[in-house]
């Protein structure tokens, strides 16, 4: 299903094939001999989503840009099912494993691969050539990996990128638990969703 959002609509090289019950919804461009599979929802939020030349986009999976950053998948990647990219940069011959998940900002150097339910956090950068074994965690620039109990390591890291504010724009609080204004992050949140009402399908 095609979706014009915020005006915009997708772009589909005609070599392309999109399943029937994939969504492609605004500011999307996929590029030839491509194959996005049944269910995945790839969306346009405010950034453009830019996916190259005979990538696998498996199934039930989601890739979406936000206002603050666009996502761009380079030539010839392969994104499992049940992956989600958020706001990030792909290189060129990536292999991205089922369960992925890779935050806003992130930049995945070309030629790597993120195996099982690895993440690349926010604002991380994995140079080329890299390798994120099965549900380890690389954050930092130039990124570090750790196996998925390191807890404090990664927290500590995870404080000076800032995560509130890279993300949704919110300072960091203090405190236990959630450290966001969660009235606020929420009242951003479906405000900016809101305007989905106007979409129309083509």
């Amino acid at each position: 299903m095609l979706i014009e959002h915020q005006g915009k609509r997708p772009s589909i090289d005609p070599t392309a094939y999109i399943a029937p019950t994939a969504v492609i919804c605004g500011d999307v461009t996929i590029g030839p001999r491509t194959h996005v599979s049944y269910g995945a929802v790839i969306e346009s939020h405010g950034s453009p989503v830019r996916i190259g030349a005979q990538c696998a986009v498996r199934e039930n999976l989601n890739i979406r840009s936000t206002s603050r950053n666009a996502v761009d998948i380079g030539d010839h990647v392969l994104i499992g099912p049940h992956s989600s990219l958020k706001g990030c940069t792909v290189g060129n011959e990536c292999f991205l494993a089922t369960g992925v998940r890779i935050y806003q900002g992130a930049h995945v150097g070309e030629r790597t691969e993120v195996r099982i339910d690895g993440i690349v956090h926010v604002g991380s950068v994995l140079p080329p050539g890299s390798l994120v074994p099965i549900k380890w965690i690389a954050v930092g620039d130039p990124a570090r990996l750790f196996p998925p109990g390191e807890h404090e390591e990664i927290d500590a890291i995870l404080s000076r990128m800032d995560f509130p504010q890279q993300v949704y724009g919110l300072e960091r609080q203090p405190g236990g638990g959630v450290d966001m204004d969660m009235k606020e992050l929420t009242r951003r949140e479906t405000t900016g969703l809101a305007d989905h009402r106007h979409d129309r399908e083509l």
